[in-house]
C-alpha cells in the first residue's frame, strides 16, 4: 500500500469549481456555480448536477493534441506529417518516457501530448463518479436514482477502461474520497478489467433504453456497447496471462448477445455519408442519428476549458504546398495542422472502386479559391479558371495501368514545381495533383515540401471533422464527436465470432456492415461532400454562416484582382466532387456494387495483400487481422486504434509493416503506456516517506 497525498482528491474539487446545470433538455448548457461546496454535491439536487458533470469529463478527450497523439500515431494508419507537435507518440523514440515530453527534453513544441495527460483526466471522472456511486441513496426519486448511478457507473466503467487500455495496472479507486490523505495498492490487469465489466454490467442494469436528457445522453445500449468490448477484452491477447480463468465461451457469447441487442435497437444510418460528411450545423438531425452510441458534445455555447479542436488534424497543408491556389479560412471544414498522415495502407486497405466509404470518407478535391497565375509553359486552353480544381488527389491502385509511368496523364506535383497533367474531364491544368501510385511505387508522399517522405505535407486527408460552423480560422469547432456506434458493434461481434471459431458466422456478420458501403443503384459515385457544407444553406447547411460575407482572412483574390468575400471563396473551394473516376479508371455507372465476401478462406484482394505483409496464417490470425482492416475501412480516423491493436497485440507487427516512422523503435513494451512519473514521484509509504528507487520501479510498467 502506497499513500498519495492529493491526487485522487482532485477529482471533486474540479466538478465543484467548473459548475454544472441540472438534468434537461440542455443538459450540457453550464451556468457558473464556483460557489458550490462538497457538501452541496452530496444532496439530491447535487447528486443530479454532478450526474450531468460526467458528461463534460469526455470533452477533454477531444481538446488539443492528445485527440490523435494517444489513440491514432505509432500505428497503422496514420503517420506525422511535416508537423512533429506529438512526434514521439508516433516514432516511439526517446522522449516517449515516464515524463512528459517538453521542450525541455526535446518537444518540438509547448503542445506535446503529455503522458500523464489520460491518467489525470481519467481520476478527475472517476472521483465525481465515485461520490455519486457512494451519496446516491440521498436521491429519493428512485428513477432518477438509478439514472444518475447509471451514468455514474457507465463513465467509472469507461475511464478504467481507457486507464487499462493504456496503461495496463493502475490504482482502482471505488469509493468518494474524505480528506486528502489516501493510501493506494496498485491494482492487476485483472483486477482492473473486471472492474471495467463489472461497472459497465451495472450501467447496463441501470440506465434506460431512451435518451431521457436528450442528445448524447447515455443509453443501456451505450452500455452494452462497451459491456461487449470489455468482454471481448478479456479474452484477447492483452489479457492471455490470466484470461484462461473465465470461459471464452461464456464472455464471448455474451459479447455477442449483447451486441445483437444494440443492431436490433440502434440499426446502422442508411447512408455512410449521414454520419460524417453530411454534418449540415450546430446540433443537427443528424447528431441524433440512431447509430450513435456516444458522442462527445459541443455547442455554440461555452462549453468548458476543453473545446473541440479535432478539426485540425487530418488536412494536409496546402497552403503550403499549393502555391498560393488555395487558401485557408473558417469557410473550409479544416484546418491544415497536417498532424495525421495516412499510410499506405490506409489508402491501399480499400477497394477503390467498389467501397463507397472510401469516397465518404477521403477528400480528394480543392477548388481554387485564390488567382495566381498560370505558369508560361500551361498552354491557354488548359489555364484554369476560379472554383475549377486547384488540388486533385488520385487514389489509384498500384497495379493501374494508367499510372505505370508519366504518358497518360503527363507530369505530376505541387503548385511550385513544374508538371504537366490535365484533367481528362476539364481540359484543365490541375496546380496540384498527387498520385498514390506511380510506376507501382507508392509516390504520394513524394511529393511534399521538405522532399523528405518522413514528413511529407502532402496527402489526402479524411473529411470526419470537418466544420463549417466556425466562425474564426481556429476558432472551436462545434460539431460533436462521435465516440461509440452501430457500425462498430458489429466489428465487435465479428471478432468475437471469430474467437469462437465461427469463422463464416464473422463473415456475414462483416457482410452486413459492408452492404451499407456498397454503391447503392443510381447513386452518383463522383458526388462527394463533407460538413463544410454547414458553411451555406445553399449547400445543405441548416444556415448562412455569420461571417459569409466578410473578406477572408488571406484575402483571397478574383483573376482580376478583387478581394473576395468568404461566401465566394468558400464556393470556389467546395465543388463537391470526388476523384472516384480519374482514380479508378472505370467508365461511368449508376449500377449498385458489391462488397459481400463469400467465405472466409478467400478474402478480397486488398486483405490477401495486408496478410501477405504482415506474414499472417491460420484461420484465426488471419480473421483477427481481416477485421482489423475492416476497422480500417469502417472506423479510419475513429480515435481507437492504438488500443485495438495493443489489444490485440497486433500493434509491433502492423507498425513495423505499415508505419515506416514507428517500424525503427516500436516493440513490445509500447503495448502499454509508461505510468506518469509525476504520480509514482508523488507516492509515499504508509510511514509517509517518500518511495525508494527501487519501490518506485515496481509502479513502473515492464520495460519502461
Amino acid at each position: 500500500m502506497k499513500r498519495y497525498n492529493k491526487f485522487l482528491t482532485a477529482g471533486l474539487v474540479v466538478a465543484a469549481m467548473t459548475g454544472f446545470t441540472s438534468c434537461g433538455d440542455g443538459f450540457l448548457e453550464e451556468d457558473n456555480r464556483t460557489a458550490y461546496t462538497t457538501q452541496y454535491f452530496e444532496s439530491a439536487q447535487g447528486m443530479q448536477d454532478l450526474a450531468t458533470a460526467l458528461y463534460a469529463n469526455i470533452r477533454w478527450h477531444f481538446g488539443y493534441e492528445w485527440a490523435y497523439g494517444i489513440t491514432l500515431y505509432g500505428c497503422d494508419e496514420f503517420t506525422n506529417g511535416s508537423d512533429l507537435t506529438a512526434e514521439p507518440w508516433n516514432t516511439y523514440d526517446s522522449r516517449l518516457q515516464s515524463m512528459d515530453c517538453t521542450t525541455a527534453n526535446g518537444a518540438a513544441n509547448k503542445n506535446c501530448p503529455p503522458v500523464s495527460g489520460l491518467w489525470d483526466q481519467m481520476y478527475y471522472g472517476i472521483s465525481t463518479a465515485n461520490t455519486i456511486i457512494t451519496y446516491a441513496d440521498r436521491v429519493t426519486d428512485e428513477a432518477i436514482r438509478n439514472k444518475c448511478l447509471g451514468e455514474a457507473y457507465f463513465l467509472r466503467g469507461y475511464n478504467y477502461y481507457r486507464l487499462f487500455a493504456q496503461y495496463g495496472a493502475a490504482v482502482l479507486q471505488l469509493q468518494a474520497t474524505e480528506g486528502v490523505v489516501k493510501t493506494f495498492t496498485r491494482a492487476t490487469e485483472e483486477e482492473m478489467i473486471n472492474q471495467v465489466i463489472a461497472d459497465f454490467e451495472q450501467a447496463y442494469n441501470l440506465l434506460p433504453i431512451d435518451k431521457w436528457r436528450g442528445t448524447g445522453t447515455w443509453t443501456k445500449y451505450t452500455a452494452a456497447h462497451f459491456l461487449a468490448k470489455a468482454l471481448l477484452y478479456r479474452q484477447s491477447e492483452r489479457c492471455s496471462d490470466f484470461n484462461s480463468s473465465y470461459p471464452a465461451d461464456a464472455d464471448l457469447n455474451k459479447a455477442v448477445t449483447l451486441c445483437n441487442e444494440v443492431i436490433q435497437a440502434c440499426p446502422l444510418a442508411a447512408d455512410y455519408n449521414d454520419l460524417y460528411a453530411k454534418w449540415t450545423g450546430i446540433d443537427c438531425a443528424n447528431e441524433d442519428l440512431d447509430e450513435i452510441l456516444m458522442s462527445c458534445q459541443h455547442t455554440s455555447s461555452a462549453t468548458g476549458r476543453y473545446g473541440n479542436r479535432t478539426y485540425n488534424y487530418f488536412t494536409p497543408q496546402f497552403s503550403n504546398f499549393s502555391g498560393g491556389w488555395v487558401q485557408r479560412g473558417q469557410y473550409i471544414g479544416g484546418m491544415d495542422f497536417q498532424r495525421c498522415r495516412p499510410t499506405e495502407y490506409a489508402y491501399a486497405s480499400f477497394d477503390n472502386v467498389n467501397d463507397a466509404r472510401m469516397w465518404k470518407t477521403f477528400k480528394t478535391i480543392i477548388g481554387i479559391n485564390h488567382w495566381v497565375g498560370a505558369p508560361d509553359y500551361v498552354a491557354a486552353e488548359n489555364v484554369p479558371e476560379m472554383g475549377d480544381y486547384g488540388i486533385v488527389f488520385i487514389l489509384n491502385k498500384k497495379d493501374d495501368p494508367r499510372f505505370q509511368d508519366e504518358t497518360t496523364y503527363g507530369t505530376f506535383g505541387r503548385g511550385a514545381v513544374e508538371h504537366t497533367f490535365v484533367h481528362p474531364e476539364t481540359g484543365k491544368w490541375v496546380p496540384n495533383v498527387f498520385p498514390t501510385y506511380l510506376g507501382g511505387q507508392y509516390a504520394m508522399y513524394n511529393y511534399g515540401v521538405s522532399g523528405n517522405t518522413a514528413t511529407s505535407n502532402v496527402f489526402c486527408g479524411i473529411n470526419k471533422t470537418e466544420d463549417g460552423s466556425r466562425t474564426a480560422e481556429k476558432g472551436d469547432a462545434h460539431r460533436d464527436v462521435i465516440m461509440a456506434r452501430t457500425g462498430e458493434t458489429y466489428l465487435i461481434k465479428a471478432e468475437a465470432q471469430v474467437r469462437l471459431g465461427q469463422y463464416q458466422e464473422a463473415i456475414n456478420t462483416v457482410n452486413a456492415l459492408r452492404k451499407r458501403a456498397e454503391w447503392k443503384a443510381g447513386e452518383d459515385r463522383e458526388y462527394y461532400t463533407d460538413g463544410s457544407m454547414a458553411f451555406l444553406k445553399e449547400y445543405g447547411g441548416d444556415s448562412d454562416n455569420s461571417t459569409a460575407d466578410a473578406t477572408p482572412p488571406k484575402k483571397n483574390k478574383e483573376k482580376d484582382g478583387t478581394i473576395m468575400t468568404n461566401r465566394q471563396a468558400f464556393k470556389y473551394s467546395f465543388p463537391q466532387k470526388s476523384s472516384y473516376y480519374l482514380s479508378t479508371g472505370i467508365e461511368r455507372t449508376t449500377e449498385a456494387s458489391n462488397l459481400q465476401i463469400a467465405s472466409y478462406t478467400q478474402l478480397p484482394a486488398e486483405d490477401e495483400a495486408i496478410l501477405s505483409a504482415i506474414g499472417a496464417s491460420g484461420d484465426k490470425e488471419r480473421m483477427i487481422h481481416f477485421i482489423l482492416n475492416e476497422r480500417t475501412r469502417e472506423c479510419l480516423g475513429e480515435w481507437n486504434r492504438w488500443e485495438e491493436l495493443a489489444r490485440t497485440e497486433t500493434l509491433v507487427k502492423r507498425a513495423k509493416a505499415f508505419n515506416p516512422e514507428a517500424a525503427a523503435n516500436v516493440q513490445d513494451r509500447h503495448n502499454r503506456r509508461p505510468i506518469p512519473q509525476t504520480f509514482i514521484d508523488a507516492l509515499q509509504d504508509e510511514n509517509g516517506n517518500n518511495l525508494s528507487d527501487a519501490e518506485k520501479a515496481k509502479w513502473q510498467n515492464e520495460g519502461w
